[in-house]
């Protein structure tokens, strides 16, 4: 026979949660509130990176937490359209990595020059610069008339950047680095005018490019291309949401069609890896078989 008494001992304990699993409570939470009422799909990111956007975002809006955050997001769509910029900033320039671009010209403008028309679609195209990067090689190979560069990306304020294309005076010095380190053949500075801070890119480079809002999380394939750039945009997703990029990307290639991933990134490991052949494994630039 057991006792009627009992000590507070014996009562269990709510479970107490550790901080930084009410953090990631709270993450899921916001995204999930993203995605249900606004439609953006940011919950297949990479936690790390997320993470620390979100909490720049909490701090930047005045609140104390992400919940706050939340609260913030739901009720406010400026709020929301900050946020939003904030977990897509963008990270580029001109010709960046030289390298990849040089090996573009020696291994796939051959290909390209087999074709009666070309199609290139660069997906997360950030501010635009690795588009016009693209129309300068196009237009220096002697391709660029028979070609249409789609240009996309989740980002309307990015976009908006990319289509005028007026770019940071004091970014030049580099560009123009990189455009001769990646083969460029002229002085980069015919390209554009230069005014009081900043550069406009003359409008000749502009008029074959189609600029369009594409969310890689949740929209499908709108064309068959030749050649799709995605650069150092899937290492900020997870397994899932990179096999499902990876399936977009296969059905959007023409036979043959050329997917350009650049050094930090590769087909390996995904149930696309048998279907493409490597033009150059350092640079990451494969070519579809089947």
């Amino acid at each position: 026979m057991t006792s009627g008494n009992s000590s507070e001992n014996d009562v269990p304990s709510p479970r107490s949660i550790d901080e930084s699993e009410r953090e990631t409570i709270e993450i899921e939470l916001l995204l999930e509130g993203i995605h249900r009422l606004y439609g953006y799909d940011f919950r297949n990111y990479a936690l790390p990176s997320l993470r620390r956007r979100i909490w720049h975002s909490v701090h930047a809006e005045n609140v104390n937490t992400i919940s706050g955050l939340l609260e913030k997001v739901m009720h406010d769509r400026d709020c929301f359209e900050r946020l939003v910029y904030n977990l897509s900033i963008p990270v580029t320039e001109m010709f960046r990595d030289p390298e990849l671009f040089r090996t573009f010209r020696q291994k796939v403008i051959p290909i390209l020059r087999t074709y009666p028309y070309i199609r290139i679609w660069h997906a997360g195209c950030s501010t635009g610069e690795e588009v016009y990067s693209m129309a300068i090689i196009l237009h220096e190979e002697g391709l660029y008339e028979k070609s249409r560069i789609y240009a996309t990306d989740m980002n309307d304020r990015s976009l908006a950047q990319a289509k005028e294309g007026i770019f940071n005076i004091q970014r030049m010095q580099l560009y123009t680095k990189n455009y001769l380190e990646s083969g460029g053949t002229r002085s980069f500075s015919e390209y554009y005018t230069a005014k009081y801070n900043s550069v406009l890119f003359h409008p000749f480079l502009r008029k074959n490019m189609i600029f369009a809002e594409h969310n890689l999380a949740t929209d499908r394939s709108f064309n068959e291309f030749n050649v799709i750039f995605c650069r150092n945009v899937m290492i900020y997703f997870n397994d899932t949401l990179r096999n499902r990029v990876h399936e977009l990307f296969y059905e959007s290639l023409s036979r043959f069609g050329v997917l350009v991933l650049g050094s930090k990134e590769s087909i390996q490991f995904t149930a696309f890896a048998d279907s493409y052949e490597p033009l150059d494994t350092t640079e990451k630039i494969y070519r579809k078989i089947k």
